[in-house]
């Protein structure tokens, strides 16, 4: 199935899609991006980042950041997701991230099934939006390709971690090093880190 150029066909109005990265991961932060892209817009890289590698995704970034009409990406560390609680933490992200665009946008397409109001702008929560919609899509790709960058350069820091593969979600590979090695300044501490371990904050 192709994706969707707009949701209101019947009415010009500015659309921005809205997508998440990495809130079911054990450390870094959240990272959220909205994406106005021109009229009609129309191109076979952009697809769920989920559906494309990593290679794929860079590639497909640049071309959203030279075609979009505007842009703009919210991150939320974990120091703040462990104090305001994850869900919470994602829509800050995505309000930070929506304060960032211009022109504003007079209709927003979130990804997924919830989302906190914003200006009072009209929105549609679509669930497996990245797969229907081209500006949610693209939303998608940035927000990870974003938490991505993020998480190669954190694995410098912290190389035993292997963050570079992982990207900080809760592989047995990552809960292992968990357990070896503890916690890090990047964790979730309010988040089960590893079952197996009782850890003392």
């Amino acid at each position: 199935m192709s994706l969707k150029s707009r949701y209101n066909r019947d009415k010009k109005i500015l659309e921005a899609g809205l997508d998440e990265s990495g809130r079911g991961c054990l450390a870094g932060p959240v990272v959220a991006a909205a994406v106005v892209l021109p009229e009609n817009f129309s191109n076979q890289l952009v697809n769920d980042s989920k559906k494309l590698n990593h290679k794929k995704r860079m590639n497909t970034r640049e071309v959203i950041l030279d075609e979009a009409v505007t842009y703009g990406i919210g991150i939320v560390w974990n120091e703040k997701i462990d104090e305001i609680n994850i869900l919470n933490a994602t829509y800050l992200a995505m309000h930070m991230a929506l304060d960032e665009l211009k022109p504003v946008p007079e209709m927003l397409l979130i990804d997924g099934n919830r989302f906190k109001a914003y200006k009072k702008i009209e929105y549609q929560c679509i669930i497996k939006g990245d797969g229907l919609y081209f500006s949610i899509a693209a939303a998608s790709i940035l927000a990870k390709t974003e938490r991505d960058l993020i998480m190669m350069k954190l694995h410098e820091e912290f190389p035993e971690f292997r963050w570079n593969k992982n990207k900080g979600y809760p592989t047995k590979d990552h809960q292992k090093s968990i357990a070896e090695y503890g916690v890090t300044k990047y964790h979730r501490k309010s988040f089960n880190l590893n079952p197996q371990l009782t850890l003392d904050f």
